[in-house]
């Protein structure tokens, strides 16, 4: 025999399907767009300088800046040293500068990408996302 009371449990039994919702993305933000591009530059920067200053005393411990002196040497006859040209101050210092160049440079790309997918979403109707409740 069938009831109504035994279906309604054979249905509870059942994991109900997860809720899925389609959104379409038509508005980034300019500010929280600069914002997340400054701290993904920050990121960067950081990464950039500490990989500088340990390729830089890798290649130091390594005798790598002397043989590459005498090789220098023997080539051109008379050469500059290297060893001043390669130092740790000025290898950092350059470092820095490029990592404030790329600070500010990846800052106004984000900007400027923002900017760029607002006035494009007039045109394609923006993107499709779609979300699940799992």
């Amino acid at each position: 025999m069938s009831s109504v009371a035994e279906k309604l449990a054979r249905k509870s039994s059942k994991r109900a399907p997860a809720k899925q919702v389609r959104l379409r993305l038509v508005y980034i933000d300019f500010w929280s767009a600069v914002k997340l591009s400054f701290l993904i530059a920050v990121c960067l920067a950081v990464v950039s300088i500490v990989a500088t200053f340990l390729i830089w005393t890798v290649l130091n411990s390594t005798d790598i800046f002397n043989k590459l002196n005498e090789l220098v040497q023997d080539v051109a006859g008379t050469g500059g040293d290297l060893s001043s040209v390669l130092s740790l101050g000025n290898v950092m210092g350059f470092a820095v500068v490029v990592a404030l160049l790329n600070l500010v440079v990846t800052t106004a790309l984000g900007a400027i990408l923002a900017v760029l997918y607002n006035l494009s979403v007039k045109i394609t109707g923006g993107i499709l996302v779609g979300f699940t409740n799992n």
